[in-house]
């Protein structure tokens, strides 16, 4: 029986054979690195390696849709249909520090921003205010465990090792993920980010109008964006008439944004509103809420780094009967400028 997620067949497969637990081992860290943003030095001469990951980074990100139908195929072979997304990379300036020294990265000429710290298991991401001509923004570890029973080995229950190597993966990425979307929603929910559902124009549009919505929305995001280019304008970032903003949608938004982003190309008849600025937009399902979205002037002053991907480590437990794995990570992010983000009503 080939494994559907490593490249082994488990009836050949000896779990005595030191060489054989070796290579699972690393089976499982090469299935592990996958989804990161940037591909690893001990697999960056592995053709394989390289041709895969490219494939699931461009598959990886919610958007309008998947690039082509073979995506499926990409996603039911690697098991990539999770619970996270890397929509957040779109919003970021992600710069990669493996095999560098760096503890952290500075930000310059911050205005008022926001980090996250470390988090433990099961603990939501904490969010830190700072200000200042520039802040220090440090790596934090972040680690996991996963047990295999060597009991399932013995009675070849494969897919349940399989099931729980899915499941430990999807949980590291799912936490990176958390912490970077929890600093867009703080850095929305700031003094003067909020930008209300702006009125329908002209006001003689009646509410039973199948565009009423879209036509506030439209309005909603254009003020949003002229909010935010106006509070940069002078920052020093390149914020201008045609600079791209990206929108951070929940899915649940999805056909109501669909409808409003439609006026790009085609404003509503009698009512002469479209999109006046430069959108693009990312949905996902790692919002707090879906009664909000988020207009962002993306890269800039936000900022991550990663400084280790998921790296596995493990070992036999004698009194467990059981192989443990332990994975560890270590990431940081921060926005220097909360400005660059605007959290839009839709009522």
């Amino acid at each position: 029986m080939n494994s559907k997620i490593f490249n082994l067949n488990w009836e050949k497969f000896n779990y005595k054979d030191p060489e054989q637990r070796k290579s699972l081992a690393g089976a499982l860290q090469y299935f592990c690195a996958l989804p990161n943003k940037y591909v690893a030095d001990r697999f960056a001469n592995v053709p394989e390696f390289v041709k895969t990951h490219k494939q699931i980074q461009e598959f990886t990100l919610m958007s309008d849709g998947w690039v082509n139908e073979k995506a499926i195929d990409i996603v039911q072979k690697f098991h990539l249909l999770t619970d996270y997304d890397n929509g957040y990379e779109q919003i970021f300036d992600i710069r990669d520090f493996a095999g560098t020294n760096a503890s952290g990265f500075k930000i310059l000429n911050v205005e008022s921003g926001l980090t996250f710290g470390e988090v433990k298991t099961g603990e939501k991401a904490k969010v830190y205010k700072f200000s200042g001509t520039s802040a220090d923004v440090t790596f934090g570890l972040y680690g996991g465990g996963l047990m295999w029973d060597r009991i399932l080995i013995d009675d070849r229950q494969y897919w349940t090792l399989e099931d729980n190597a899915i499941a430990f993966r999807n949980k590291a990425y799912s936490s990176r993920a958390e912490a970077f979307y929890a600093l867009i929603e703080a850095a929305g929910a700031a003094s003067g980010n909020d930008q209300s559902w702006t009125a329908v124009t002209p006001a003689s549009v009646a509410t039973s109008n199948e565009n009423y919505n879209a036509i506030r929305d439209v309005n909603t995001i254009n003020a949003a964006c002229l909010a935010i280019l106006t509070d940069l304008k002078d920052d020093g970032v390149g914020a201008n008439a045609n600079s791209q903003f990206v929108i951070l949608a929940p899915v649940a938004l999805k056909s109501r944004l669909e409808r409003a982003s439609r006026m790009l190309q085609q404003p509503v008849v009698g009512s002469g509103q479209h999109l006046s600025f430069n959108i693009r937009v990312v949905y996902t399902l790692m919002l707090s809420s879906n009664s909000y979205y988020y207009v962002c002037f993306p890269k800039a002053k936000a900022k991550g780094g990663y400084r280790m991907d998921l790296t596995i480590y493990d070992q036999f437990d004698i009194l467990a009967y059981a192989d443990t794995m332990a994975g560890w990570m270590r990431y940081g992010g921060a926005i220097g400028d909360t400005d660059q983000i605007a959290r839009c009503a839709v009522a």
